[in-house]
């Protein structure tokens, strides 16, 4: 049925058939009410019409099972469209733990992409089929909105925070990518590709433009050497990054956060605003001395150190101190 209507594109993801239902039922319900109130309004217009200048018409001052009927029905129907709702939104943002991984930057105006084996993309992105793919997104300028129409998804993406989103392509071929939101007098240029692969043609992808980039954590790495990282969080005088990413860190005040992508990027830009316990607030702010690439390359660098053999969290490390 889907096919008849040329607004409506292939579904080509696992989510796509759920929220398709979703909207059809939507419509349906919204179909059925608006024909339904339309033809209670012609019939009641005929039935009740004045039929003679002096004709008083008898006054209804209530039914109780009649109001009963139509408040208790639109419930039922708005419990039920918001239980399927929050459950496909939960659904959608829960992402398999076994998920290819890749980092958006959104930019007027393109869309900047990179896997963490080490290959960019401009405006173009390549995955495998039946396989999890998990989206972080982040913007460099103002609210872009990345969108595959033919995978049903879609999601804000926002300057100065990480949004999530995944999917699992289930064809392989050529769909197009957008930006949802108005973002400049070139908004309409800001579209590109997701070309669906099998996982061996992808694998091949992977690994020949391997042969002319570094990983992301490589490249991570270097800046934190080349910003001199190392001569605090190795030393000692802040807190390790050995075991860091996906720890508790327990911060002055007695607030404790995890380290995450978002932990990370604030304690790069604003590393006052939660100082871990028992060290100084010694670190400067990195504010407009890097981009959102390189803080990425530096978040790919401390979680390739999460399972370091005989790591510790960084809450545990400076509990040995």
């Amino acid at each position: 049925m889907l096919c008849l209507l040329p607004l409506l594109p292939k579904q080509a993801s696992t989510v796509a058939p759920s929220v398709d239902h979703l909207l059809w039922f939507v419509i349906g319900i919204s179909v059925f009410f608006t024909a339904l109130i339309f033809l209670l309004l012609l019939v009641f217009a005929i039935k009740y019409r004045r039929r003679a200048p002096d004709e008083v018409p008898q006054q209804i001052h209530g039914n109780i099972p009649l109001e009963l009927t139509w408040t208790i029905i639109p419930i039922i129907i708005v419990i039920v469209i918001f239980v399927w709702g929050v459950d496909l939104f939960v659904r959608e943002r829960r992402a398999p733990m076994d998920a290819v991984h890749v980092y958006v930057v959104g930019k007027q105006w393109m869309w900047k992409l990179q896997h963490p084996e080490g290959p960019r993309e401009i405006n173009t992105l390549h995955v495998p089929v039946g396989v999890p793919v998990e989206l972080t997104l982040t913007s460099q300028d103002v609210i872009h909105d990345f969108a595959v129409p033919a995978f049903r998804i879609k999601t804000d993406v926002l300057p100065d925070r990480y949004t999530t989103e995944w999917f699992t392509a289930t064809r392989t071929g050529r769909f197009p990518l957008y930006c949802d939101q108005y973002c400049g007098t070139f908004h309409s240029e800001m579209r590109g590709d997701v070309i669906v692969m099998t996982l061996p043609q992808y694998e091949t992808w992977l690994s020949g433009e391997m042969h002319h980039t570094e990983t992301m954590a490589a490249a991570g790495e270097k800046l934190y050497e080349s910003y001199g990282c190392i001569t605090c969080h190795g030393t000692g005088k802040a807190p390790p990054f050995v075991g860091l990413y996906g720890a508790k860190v327990r911060l002055e005040g007695g607030q404790t956060v995890i380290a995450d992508d978002r932990y990370i990027r604030q304690s790069i830009l604003d590393p006052s605003s939660q100082v871990v316990l028992g060290y100084k607030p010694i670190m400067p702010t990195f504010q407009g001395q890097i981009s959102e690439d390189q803080i990425l390359q530096i978040i790919a660098y401390i979680q390739s150190l999460a399972n370091t053999p005989g790591a510790q969290g960084a809450e545990s490390a400076k509990e040995t101190k």
